[in-house]
């Protein structure tokens, strides 16, 4: 583990002592391109006090050395970033999606976990602006709106909207919840509780298991992420997504007739949310 420490960022109180730690956790795998764009959206949180744990999932180019240089720059810079440490892990073999944030979560320290992925962007005051919400709510599980970005990551002015509450069984119908767009309460949850399963489609079936414990997860109608899509990348995987997700919908154990509503649910919605 390279622990890359540097300081962190501005709090608009400037109450940054008495403030919770909030860990965010950064897969990459050959993430050269993007990490930069992706780190600075998270060093330019307004909120305060921040862990960064990039976890290299095996990169077969530099993306470690870029991430360590980012780090390098920034400690060299004239900015204030006292609150902040940048941590870079590296799985030495590839472990994959799910396998890499659970390197991530193993390290985390913060009393608020939280995820984005290595080639999309969050807007300035998206951890700010959730915790507070997630407080109001009284939320031990939460996720954001977000708006669809083109392949340099300037949005599209598309955003896909979240309800307030979501349940198990409405998210069975529904991958309205966005893996870089949600966050976790360490005080009501337990990191056994949010490891990833080593199965396809890891995320939705984490959110799935949690909503069994917390009940509901909260969404917050607000896009505070730019999620990057690639053209080449939505038309290749579109019959492996719908593989995938018959596959959780057998591994939860529904029936036939069951596991169709809800895959005819879900394909209603994924379709709304890109018109």
């Amino acid at each position: 583990m390279a622990d890359a420490g540097t300081g962190g960022n501005k709090d608009a109180s400037g109450m940054t002592g008495q403030q919770k730690l909030v860990s965010v956790i950064i897969p990459v795998y050959n993430s050269r391109d993007f990490i930069i764009e992706t780190l600075e959206s998270v060093t330019a949180q307004t909120y305060g006090r921040i862990e960064v744990i990039v976890v290299d999932d095996g990169s077969s180019d530099d993306t470690g050395r870029v991430v360590l240089d980012y780090v390098n720059r920034l400690n060299g810079s004239t900015g204030s970033y006292d609150n902040i440490t940048i941590k870079l892990l590296d799985n030495k073999k590839k472990k994959g999606a799910a396998g890499a944030r659970n390197t991530g979560i193993d390290e985390a320290g913060g009393d608020y976990i939280t995820f984005i992925d290595a080639d999309d962007k969050w807007l300035p005051d998206k951890i700010e602006k959730q915790l507070i919400f997630m407080k109001d709510r009284g939320a031990a599980f939460s996720f954001t709106s977000y708006e669809f970005a083109d392949e340099n990551c300037v949005g599209m002015g598309k955003t896909a909207r979240v309800p307030l509450s979501i349940d198990y069984r409405q998210a069975l119908k529904n991958t309205t919840i966005f893996t870089s767009t949600v966050m976790f309460d360490m005080g009501k949850l337990s990191k056994e509780d949010i490891y990833f399963p080593y199965i396809a489609s890891e995320d939705s079936a984490n959110w799935w298991k949690i909503l069994k414990k917390t009940g509901t997860a909260s969404g917050l109608d607000e896009a505070l992420t730019l999620y990057r899509r690639s053209g080449k990348t939505l038309s290749s995987n579109k019959l492996v997504g719908i593989k995938r997700i018959w596959g959780l919908y057998m591994n939860e154990g529904l029936s036939i007739p069951y596991s169709l509503y809800c895959f005819i649910c879900f394909a209603i919605n994924a379709v709304k949310r890109r018109i």
